[in-house]
């Protein structure tokens, strides 16, 4: 079902009472989206932009994979055909930086597109999809980090400069949600100046942990990929942060 709505449960991502907020939905893509509480009185056309828009990429990504079919099971950097669509083409270069397959990067792909698309209309954007976010914005902001079960969950949050943005902030779990991770961390924060490439770097990272011993590796691991401000990891009770990265409770 395609549908457009406004959010009547809070979604506690960042608290953003200076935003209107509305909720999109084209098949597994449910999106949350906020823009200046100026545009209030423009939400419905707002948000019926943002579900043709993404209906429109969707069905590109989709007859892609069917030229393409490799893309969309690989596990590792996989090259892109000379017809493959602008989504495709940067899904598959986040992967290929983080060295992960390109459906690593959708989630992370689609909330920048949808984002950026809307800088034309907004001066502050948030877009989160699936726990992967596209920010743009003129004030300080808190990002809460949901880590599952952890003592840390939705206790502490990444405080955002809005000179730093328009940034992308992606977690990766393997306790928590459907999507694929070969680790088992409670939760694998990654912010990078690309939401497509926190994603990609998120799940690449979250591969390494297990334990709070392989915390170190998978520093070193993040270090590695370019275009990378900050990591936080969290198994259990254990927490590790690497790069521009500041914490505060919430």
């Amino acid at each position: 079902m395609n549908s457009c709505y406004v959010e009547r449960v809070y979604r506690n991502i960042m608290k953003s009472r200076d935003l209107t907020h509305f909720n999109v939905k084209v098949k597994e893509t449910d999106l949350y989206v906020a823009v200046d509480i100026e545009l209030a009185v423009r939400a419905a056309q707002l948000c019926e932009h943002v579900r043709s828009l993404v209906s429109r990429e969707m069905r590109s990504l989709e007859q892609y994979i069917v030229r393409d079919p490799a893309f969309y099971v690989s596990l590792t950097p996989h090259p892109v055909r000379q017809d493959a669509p602008p989504i495709a083409r940067t899904m598959a270069e986040a992967a290929s930086m983080a060295s992960v397959g390109p459906m690593a990067a959708v989630a992370g792909a689609f909330a920048e597109m949808v984002g950026r698309a809307l800088l034309e209309d907004s001066k502050q954007i948030i877009v989160e999809n699936g726990g992967d976010i596209f920010i743009k914005s003129r004030v300080e902001r808190t990002v809460a980090i949901f880590a599952g079960k952890s003592r840390f969950s939705n206790r502490i949050g990444i405080k955002v400069d809005p000179a730093d943005t328009p940034i992308g902030i992606s977690t990766s779990s393997g306790t928590v949600g459907p999507s694929l991770s070969l680790g088992t961390s409670d939760a694998t924060v990654v912010i990078a100046g690309s939401a497509a490439l926190a994603d990609a770097a998120a799940t690449a990272v979250g591969n390494l942990v297990n334990s709070p011993e392989d915390f170190g590796p998978a520093v070193e691991w993040a270090k590695s990929i370019p275009g990378l401000m900050g990591v936080v990891i969290i198994k259990g009770d254990d927490l590790t942060a690497w790069g521009k990265v500041e914490l505060v409770e919430i």
